[in-house]
């Protein structure tokens, strides 16, 4: 189960708790309390089989702040001027959970790499570390924008599952993983800082919602 069905269930709990608090007080039915809860927890679980989560993405998503947009734009912004130049094909962007609803897919949205060179370098023990120290910087570049603009990240757990997924495949020892995963935090952290303009500009583009294509265009714009 992933943190967002996670965190509704935190919640159907809490109401329920509060419930039985405040329930007496207001002379609110045990029985209704109950029903509540069972009913939420109910379609939180329908949603998770039948949706693959999109109902719980879109009702969390619509409870995040302009602040938290804010941030999710920027940590996305990181993963998108990573890949570009680091090669890994950019196929497109959503920053909600609306918008990637919209195209059909599940999850809060995000930048959307061909992860195909990492797939097809799997069993190429020559190539593949080169290909996933890229694919690992790339995966690092949300956590590292955070870490730019606001001091510390929030998000990341999710692109830290990627890069350990990909460390599993690389059959290198689990002992070393927390140091390559800080060794492409660095990387990302110093990519991100040496191209800081076209990394601003690249945010604007995408608060614009600009296509794939406009973006780097706009990034190679600000190289000159």
């Amino acid at each position: 189960m992933s943190d967002l069905p996670l965190n509704l269930t935190a919640i159907a709990v809490f109401v329920m708790m509060l419930s039985v608090l405040i329930g007496p007080l207001i002379h609110l039915s045990p029985f209704v309390t109950a029903l509540t809860t069972i009913s939420l927890l109910g379609l939180i679980t329908a949603d998770q089989f039948a949706w693959q989560g999109r109902g719980s993405n879109l009702f969390l998503d619509s409870l995040a702040s302009k602040k938290q947009r804010k941030r999710i734009l920027h940590h996305e912004a990181g993963h998108f001027l990573a890949a570009y130049y680091l090669g890994i094909p950019i196929k497109d962007y959503t920053l909600s959970a609306w918008e990637t609803f919209k195209q059909g897919n599940p999850g809060l949205g995000g930048v959307q790499f061909d992860t195909e060179p990492l797939e097809n370098q799997s069993q190429n023990w020559q190539n593949f570390p080169l290909i996933l120290e890229r694919f690992a910087t790339v995966w690092m570049a949300g956590i590292a924008a955070e870490q730019l603009i606001y001091g510390q990240a929030e998000g990341g757990n999710d692109d830290r599952q990627k890069l350990l997924i990909s460390l599993n495949l690389s059959q290198l020892p689990q002992a070393i993983y927390p140091q390559k995963e800080r060794w492409a935090l660095v990387q990302a952290k110093n990519l991100l800082e040496s191209h800081r303009a076209e990394y601003d500009a690249l945010v604007q583009a995408m608060t614009e919602r600009l296509p794939v294509v406009d973006c780097c265009r706009i990034i190679q714009e600000k190289q000159v």
